[in-house]
């Protein structure tokens, strides 16, 4: 694997691992260490095609009052109260050779994307034992390509979620589950270039498409997570669910359903001393 691409693939793992238990709580300002993920990723949503990779990666987490660096994002807080938060965040997602995908053969690959915008969360349920939390994420965010000679503005994508933390869910095991779900919408421009066959790309089996915005289908993602002294183990599987999308009738939509998984093990080598309190 080329070095640009590992690149890639570890900005990309911040955008995979969603599901994340914040309970508020004491801990460490700053945590710096190593990890190693195994993944599998589909090509796109709606391909029947993947990859496995076994990917080295740096562990580094930072909570700030305002910026933090967290293992499934980069976040700028811009206003929170105990019930509300407020924030800018990034995310990053896989190259794709159309060399290597039969339904996309001959025509121009998909660069690395990267995608930011502002994300309201609203905690609906919170149990004052901090055994669960049920609230709602409403995220809108730019998507962008780059092939690091130029970036590309790609459309807007809206994700709103549902998402239910359970802290120790089989007692006395310190195993947390976090779990997602919800439907995505976006603009003409970003189905356009994942989905959309311009003419001089048909073919007799790939006939010309032409995309429109709209609903994009749905997503559920289930994660676990647990920590043992120094190491975090995570393990996540995630499906889009590509029924009644705008963009299902596609020739490159070739299933009806996406999944992704994989698990990451990190070790955690230095902490800061200064402790924050985690919301």
């Amino acid at each position: 694997m080329s070095l640009k691409r590992s690149l890639i693939l570890c900005i990309a793992l911040w955008g995979l691992l969603r599901v994340d238990l914040v309970f508020a709580e004491e801990k460490p300002l700053w945590e710096v260490g190593v990890g190693v993920a195994a993944l599998y990723l589909p090509d796109y949503r709606g391909s029947d095609e993947g990859s496995f990779y076994v990917l080295p990666y740096p562990y580094l987490i930072y909570r700030g009052d305002i910026l933090r660096v967290e293992k499934d994002r980069i976040s700028g807080r811009i206003f929170q109260t105990d019930r509300i938060l407020f924030d800018v965040s990034f995310y990053g997602g896989v190259p794709v050779d159309s060399d290597d995908n039969d339904d996309r053969r001959g025509m121009p690959d998909l660069d690395p994307t990267f995608e930011v915008g502002p994300a309201l969360d609203i905690t609906l349920l919170k149990d004052p034992q901090k055994r669960f939390k049920l609230g709602l994420n409403f995220p809108v965010r730019a998507v962008f390509s780059t092939d690091f000679s130029d970036v590309r503005h790609e459309g807007w994508i809206f994700t709103p979620r549902l998402n239910l933390e359970v802290n120790d869910i089989i007692p006395d095991t310190g195993v947390n589950l976090g779990l997602s779900a919800g439907p995505i919408f976006a603009d003409r421009d970003y189905h356009d270039y994942f989905y959309t066959v311009q003419p001089r790309y048909a073919t007799s089996w790939r006939p010309a498409y032409d995309s429109e915005g709209g609903y994009s289908g749905s997503t559920l993602t289930l994660g676990l997570n647990k920590t043992i002294k120094s190491l975090n183990l995570n393990a996540f599987i995630s499906v889009d669910f590509m029924e009644g999308a705008e963009i299902e009738d596609s020739p490159l939509v070739t299933k009806d359903h996406s999944v992704m998984g994989g698990v990451t093990v990190s070790w955690v080598f230095f902490k800061s001393k200064q402790m924050v309190t985690v919301k």
